[in-house]
């Protein structure tokens, strides 16, 4: 592979015989956005202000709102969240914690260390 294509990608799984298992540190991200919006309470994932315009324009991605990085074997995940109003704010963020880490852990087969959660805001409009 070429060096583009190194950069941000870890090793999972290597045999001289079979080959090597690599996965981006983009689709670790993905893992933990996608885990974290399925918890009950959670409005939205919230990104920079970069990823806000983009996402005007048509141009969204999974890992908004998430920022991991991979030391070795380990995974450190902080994520943005927008939560409805009315939840328990510890309580969901406790849930998207424990969603995030089992996700990533069960996905990949890598070790979550941290998962620091950043509530960026609350959806004060009533779901319909």
């Amino acid at each position: 592979m070429d060096k583009d294509m190194e950069k941000g990608t870890y090793v999972l799984q290597e045999d001289n015989n079979m080959g090597t298992v690599k996965i981006a540190d983009d689709v670790v991200a993905m893992i933990a956005g996608l885990a974290a919006s399925e918890v009950e309470g959670v409005s939205a994932m919230v990104g920079n202000i970069t990823n806000e315009l983009m996402s005007k324009v048509g141009m969204t991605k999974l890992t908004k709102g998430v920022k991991v990085e991979i030391t070795g074997r380990e995974v450190r995940a902080d994520i943005a969240v927008m939560l409805e109003y009315g939840y328990n704010i510890p309580a969901t963020s406790q849930k998207v914690q424990e969603k995030v880490k089992a996700a990533i852990e069960n996905m990949t087969g890598l070790t979550v260390s941290d998962v620091n959660i950043r509530i960026a805001g609350v959806n004060m409009q009533k779901s319909k």
